[in-house]
């Protein structure tokens, strides 16, 4: 909410603040105040000056050699202004005037001619461009015939005016007005408000429902719509005060009709419309809800599709209005209009904000309406544009009102008592201090000795119950009058909690290696959210989730795989000359069982993981080499070795993934993820090289960490190695082997490696050589060798059972 300083003091006195005091005040009790910006800035020595005199530059065509009064002296004044004429009343600057911008006048000579002054535009004394009425946009501004010569122009254009900048919350719709805003400066300040003249001078002889009848088909949406007709208006330009006001308020001034709505509208906080008369087709209004499909052309030119959940404004056969949000075009006030249809309604707020979302449009009417208004100023803010428009439109307002009245008017009373009032809020305040606060706020109440009925006005929506008036009662009293104390009892200290802190501990250890962070959207297009999904997650979710209002195919679903927006931003550095590659990002994705969604879907936390090119493992500063599956899975076990958790590996072939060089993690026999090669078909249409990606269930990552600090006694008696290389199928996986020799030599081999496997020369074709390397070590006792020999030759009995091996000399 933009508000006139200087249009605020009409309703209340301010005193001796400044505008910056003012916003101070007004912040402490509430309401910030975001900025104070002034409406241009100052300028000195430009007074209005009468134009005696316009002819053209002897050597310019197009130029204008004037003879200005400026009161006390007259001024030669050469101007370029299409819109100059003789007889006018203008804006000068007098020679040695300094305008905005510290642009200095001085008397020059023009195609030989002297010019001693300058005729100014509204942009040339600092109203902004989009303020300017459209009619004198590339021209100068003429004052009314009533503007004095010689008085200073900054004062009549309200140059000196500043605008407070409100940042008004939901619930505080009052402060969407002038009068809002100054009941909330009265009561911060003890001022009376002054509120505006209403008294019409009727048209006797002219009855408003003889012109026109009013008929609501849905009182649930609109309980009260009021027309007012005003007969044999003269359309004009507003007069200059009030065209200041709106401009002030981020209003351009159109004609007096539209400028008086516009203006009642900020002045009352209560929205109007002003129809043509003679255009409307006749003499009845009707409101009802919109025909699925019907069309209407708004006043911004654009054709709408209007639906069953659309309130409208008709004529009893056409939309000529979208309740709430603005008028159509058809029957748009303007420079031929003589008779206008006034209206004064009441909608649904819910209504409003529908119509709003599902057109797009917004309206300072609209705005207002969801927010809601005062019910008691709905008829009150019509009888002010009514009059406004007798005098500054010469219009004939007819007697009465053509209403439908279904609207409750009736004020909520909410009691309070003062010892309520100081066990809340810490205070010792009587019960005089607060019969005062209730009487800044111009609140009516009842009050026995310490205990207040008060009537809540209407304007106070917001108002409801005690801890609403507690609120009031504290921020007029002053929120700097309240005592403060130390918090007391037991405090903790803040930590981070144990899932916080494993994402750091993840964190930290992937960007040890190497990779970069990246941040991806949690939405996705229909090509990318089948692709890439882990095995744990395609078993449980049936369909994707797809948004109802989508801002884009791109962003229509959620996420099942974090995987493809990684990949998008491994092709997208990619495609800029950025060969070595690797990217990260935690992140969830959203798993939902049900076809049709009936609650929200779960959120998975997972770590997902792409590279390309050449890579350098920084935690071990080695050499870079081209990325593999195995650099990849290195990555995967030198996180479980860091968190401490064990992480088995199984061939798997998976969709959108190279069937060869593909695997699944398990932990304690769950699946909870997959690394491998993305299969190079997609790596192709992606624009990426050979690229390996990794995808992790965190959340059981989590689940299975231990969170005590681990310890293994340093070993007190010595270890023995033993090498071992079995020739075996080549379909053989070595993890099995790995797992078989691990089972059958427990308890005395402590660790299994793989150092070695070997296909090629000396070897039968479809076999491959796999050696192991053997730990054997016992905790209570130095190891025989005959112990050692007989538990190696069990593995190599177990081994060439199960795989049919045998070892290899």
């Amino acid at each position: 909410m933009l508000v006139s300083y200087n249009w605020l003091k009409n309703y209340v006195d301010l005193g001796n603040l400044t505008p910056e005091e003012l916003a101070a005040k007004i912040t402490k009790s509430g309401i910030v105040v975001e900025g104070v910006e002034y409406v241009a800035e100052k300028s000195t020595d430009v007074v209005v000056g009468y134009v005696e005199s316009c002819e053209k530059h002897p050597n310019a065509d197009k130029l204008n050699l004037c003879q200005v009064d400026v009161g006390d002296q007259k001024l030669q004044i050469i101007c370029g202004a299409p819109n100059i004429a003789r007889g006018q009343k203008v804006a000068v600057a007098k020679p040695g005037a300094v305008l905005p911008g510290n642009f200095k006048i001085k008397k020059v000579k023009l195609r030989g001619i002297e010019s001693n002054g300058m005729i100014c535009s509204l942009k040339e004394l600092g109203i902004e461009e989009k303020y300017v009425p459209a009619e004198i946009a590339e021209g100068i501004f003429v004052f009314p015939s009533d503007a004095v010569v010689g008085e200073s122009a900054e004062q009549l254009l309200n140059l000196n005016d500043a605008i407070l900048e409100l940042d008004v919350l939901a619930n505080r719709a009052d402060a969407l007005s002038m009068l809002g805003v100054a009941y909330e400066a009265g009561a911060i300040l003890n001022q009376p408000v002054k509120l505006p003249d209403v008294a019409v001078n009727i048209t006797e002889e002219l009855e408003a429902e003889d012109f026109v009848s009013v008929e609501v088909e849905a009182a649930d949406l609109n309980p009260y719509y009021g027309a007012f007709v005003i007969k044999d208006v003269e359309i004009k330009p507003s007069p200059l005060w009030m065209r200041n006001y709106l401009m002030a308020a981020g209003i351009r001034p159109i004609n007096n009709v539209v400028d008086i709505t516009n203006y009642v509208l900020l002045e009352y906080g209560q929205p109007l419309h002003a129809f043509d008369y003679d255009k409307f087709g006749s003499d009845k209004v009707v409101i009802r809800r919109a025909a699925k499909g019907e069309k209407i052309v708004t006043l911004d030119e654009q054709e709408r599709t209007l639906t069953e959940a659309n309130l409208v404004i008709t004529n009893g056969t056409e939309p000529v209005a979208l309740a709430g949000v603005m008028g159509g075009a058809s029957t748009e006030v303007t420079a031929e209009t003589r008779n206008v249809l006034l209206e004064a309604a009441y909608f649904d707020s819910a209504s409003v904000r529908g119509t709003v979302k599902q057109t797009g449009l917004r309206s300072e009417s609209s705005t207002r309406f969801e927010k809601g208004i005062d019910p008691n100023r709905v008829k009150n803010a019509g009888i002010r544009a009514a009059l406004l428009m007798q005098q500054y439109a010469n219009g004939k307002v007819a007697a009465g009102t053509a209403e439908f009245d279904q609207l409750d008017r009736s004020e909520k009373i909410v009691e309070v008592d003062t010892w309520r009032i100081n066990d809340r809020l810490g205070t010792d305040m009587s019960a005089d201090d607060i019969a005062l606060v209730l009487t800044k706020l111009k609140f009516d109440f009842k009050q026995e000795e310490n205990i207040f009925t008060v009537q809540v006005p209407t304007r106070r929506g917001d108002i409801g119950i005690f801890e609403d008036m507690l609120e009031e009662v504290a921020r007029i009293y002053g929120y700097d009058n309240l005592p403060f104390t130390l918090p007391q009892g037991e405090a903790q200290a803040g930590a981070l909690t144990l899932r916080q802190s494993l994402k750091r501990k993840v964190n930290k250890y992937i960007q040890s290696t190497g990779l970069s962070e990246t941040m991806t959207y949690s939405l996705t297009d229909a090509a990318n959210i089948d692709r890439l999904i882990s095995p744990e997650i395609k078993e449980k979710a049936v369909s994707p989730v797809s948004l109802a209002m989508p801002m884009s195919e791109e962003h229509k679903y959620l996420r099942q795989s974090v995987l493809p927006e990684v990949l998008r931003v491994l092709s997208y550095n990619n495609a800029r000359n950025q060969a070595n590659l690797g990217f990260y990002e935690v992140g969830t994705v959203f798993v939902s069982s049900e076809s049709e969604i009936s609650k929200q879907p779960d959120e998975k936390l997972r770590l997902s993981a792409a590279l390309t090119g050449k890579w350098v493992d920084h935690s071990w500063q080695q050499e870079k080499k081209e990325v593999d599956f195995y650099v990849v899975k290195g990555i995967v076990e030198g996180l479980f070795d860091y968190l401490e958790l064990d992480v088995a590996f199984r061939q798997a072939k998976l969709a959108d993934m190279h069937p060869g060089r593909s695997a699944v993690l398990e932990m304690n026999g769950q699946t909870v993820g997959f690394i491998g090669q993305v299969h190079p078909s997609l790596a192709k249409k992606l624009d990426l090289k050979e690229t390996y990606v990794m995808d992790i269930n965190l959340e059981a990552v989590f689940e299975a960490f231990e969170d005590v600090p681990s310890y293994t006694q340093i070993p007190k008696y010595p270890s023995v190695a033993r090498d071992i290389a079995f020739i075996l199928d080549e379909g053989i996986h070595a993890g099995d082997v790995k797992e078989l020799i691990e089972s059958v030599g427990a308890p005395l081999v402590n660790k299994v490696e793989i150092f070695d496997v070997y296909q090629g020369a000396n070897l039968e074709e479809g076999k491959k050589s796999i050696a192991y390397s053997l730990l054997y070590q016992h905790p209570d006792k130095t190891l025989k060798d005959d112990e050692v020999e007989e538990s190696y030759q069990h593995i190599l009995h177990a081994v060439n059972e199960k795989f049919g091996a045998y070892v290899r000399s």
